[in-house]
């Protein structure tokens, strides 16, 4: 079942996180950033542990970002990534957004979700000097970019 994660739920979220964030796969977040921005959360909880997580970051009007999605490894190819992005869709709809962007290294996945290869210098400036900053990678990103009109 998909939970909104609460503050008290930091912890676990860290949890989850920290094999991507040393594998260079997603950025980390302190726990401040994370409380700050809790309410763009969804996860998925199995008795004490998050098994899957993601975010919904708002950019504009228009477009929001999926962002901090990953699935605890031993969970993974069971579908909780896609019942992830669709509840993170479904918030965006009702929020009237009407483009989500996420920046991947899981090409395929996305594009099975109906997510185009857009080319980096369409991702909006904000996103690269809010986020893309701060990545070890940068400025010679290998992450896709990818979006989709809902």
């Amino acid at each position: 079942m998909i939970i909104k994660p609460t503050l008290k739920d930091i912890h676990l979220i860290q949890k989850l996180l920290k094999s991507f964030i040393e594998d260079g796969i997603i950025l980390k977040r302190d726990d401040d950033e994370i409380a700050t921005n809790i309410r763009s959360y969804v996860a998925i909880k199995e008795k004490n542990s998050i098994i899957a997580l993601g975010a919904l970051h708002i950019y504009s009007i228009n477009l929001a970002e999926i962002r901090s999605l990953v699935v605890a490894p031993n969970h993974q190819k069971k579908g909780l990534g896609k019942k992830i992005i669709n509840q993170l869709e479904t918030e965006a709809k009702h929020l009237g957004i009407t483009q989500l962007l996420t920046l991947t290294y899981q090409k395929e996945f996305f594009e099975k979700l109906d997510f185009v290869e857009i080319p980096k210098e369409k991702v909006p400036d904000h996103k690269v000097w809010s986020d893309c900053i701060k990545c070890p990678h940068f400025p010679n990103c290998n992450e896709i970019s990818l979006i989709k009109t809902i």
